[in-house]
């Protein structure tokens, strides 16, 4: 679910889709160190874990498995494809 606030006046403008968007990033970046910290190629390992929803392709090391279990997949792929094609 997605609230978006309308800017009236001197009303605090806010998203959460934008804040799920920033957490998922910061997830997603600190997996990904991890993973090639570790000597993974990151993304081909994340990859096979958004096709799979399988937790061994993401490492444990620096809490990266827990990490990634608290994004759902789909908000990432939906992130993914909003970024690849530069829309919001």
């Amino acid at each position: 679910m997605v609230f978006l606030a309308a800017n009236r006046g001197n009303t605090q403008v806010f998203s959460i889709k934008e804040e799920t968007d920033a957490e998922a990033k910061k997830i997603l970046t600190h997996v990904y160190n991890a993973l090639e910290q570790k000597g993974y190629t990151g993304i081909v390992q994340i990859m096979g874990y958004l096709l799979t929803e399988d937790p061994t392709y993401i490492t444990t090391f620096n809490n990266a498995r827990s990490e990634i279990r608290k994004i759902d997949r789909y908000d990432v792929l939906m992130l993914m494809i909003r970024q690849y094609l530069n829309v919001k």
